[in-house]
């Protein structure tokens, strides 16, 4: 035997030391699951697994992985947040209930890495809109979930959405822009308008008031799309495109020292051009 550990690159003392720790925990994981299903007390399992513990299996690291925008400090402070720092005792179920309560994360998978390592492995939402809503901002996702409060005088490069329950459209709003994608990168924001329409403003300034309901406002916007392409109505000074009744088409004009600008009527289209040289509006 002292010629065969002679050869070995590994001190013996190691390898027992190794096999004695497995034993300890694969005994202990026997007798807490024989325990679950024969009814012994919840104190058997916990009193094998502080044994564990005290043989060297507790939690001396936490890898964090997929960490971006979020605090690291958060996720290392609720991952070590145990009654046991017991390897087999560690509540994998608590912690990963306890970060997805953090809006940036959207998922967390949390693993033993044996002898003593917690790893936590994290999938971060991403920002996709800055939401206005009661004089506040926030950072919101694809899905309209909170992110983070955000510092107006440091508003990220992002579409702004405004009106209570804007955060909820946004879904929607990305699927109405996605057929259009030559108007969607001249989007500056959106306000959600009575609980139940689209004012959509462009970096040019205009406001285009679509009608209520995904499909009608997808048809409209579309239409839009197409004048725009053909007749370029963006950048051209106008104030406020009206398309709230479908049998309409409604341009508001820029007044300019006293001068009406002239609008392009759609002539291709088979709805009824109007004209309004005031600058206010409501919605009806």
């Amino acid at each position: 035997m002292e010629k065969f550990w002679k050869y070995v690159p590994i001190k013996a003392e190691t390898i027992e030391r190794a096999m004695t720790g497995a034993t300890i925990v694969l005994i202990a994981g026997t007798i807490v699951t024989a325990s679950v299903y024969a009814g012994v007390p919840q104190f058997v399992g916990t009193e094998m697994g502080q044994v564990a513990g005290r043989a060297g299996f507790k939690v001396k690291r936490v890898e964090v992985k997929g960490l971006d925008r979020m605090d690291s400090l958060t996720v290392y402070a609720v991952a070590l947040d145990q009654h046991s720092m017991a390897m087999p005792l560690v509540d994998l179920d608590k912690v990963r209930g306890q970060l997805l309560q953090y809006g940036w994360i959207e998922d967390a998978r949390i693993s033993r890495r044996w002898p003593d390592t917690l790893v936590v492995d994290i999938v971060e939402r991403k920002p996709a809109a800055v939401w206005q809503n009661n004089q506040k901002l926030s950072l919101i996702d694809g899905t309209g979930v909170e992110l983070e409060r955000v510092d107006p005088n440091a508003i990220p490069d992002l579409p702004l959405v405004i009106g209570p329950n804007a955060n909820r459209q946004i879904e929607d709003l990305h699927d109405l822009l996605a057929t259009v994608p030559a108007l969607k990168p001249m989007l500056a924001g959106a306000s959600w308008v009575g609980n139940r329409r689209w004012d959509l403003r462009f970096e040019s300034g205009e406001v285009l008031a679509l009608p209520e309901g995904q499909d009608i406002a997808s048809n409209a916007l579309k239409r839009f799309a197409r004048l725009d392409g053909t007749q370029r109505l963006l950048g051209r000074g106008f104030v406020r495109f009206d398309m709230r009744d479908p049998s309409k088409f409604v341009v508001r004009l820029k007044r300019n020292n006293g001068a009406i600008a002239e609008p392009v009527a759609p002539p291709a289209e088979p709805a009824q051009a109007a004209i309004k040289t005031d600058t206010t509006s409501a919605d009806l």
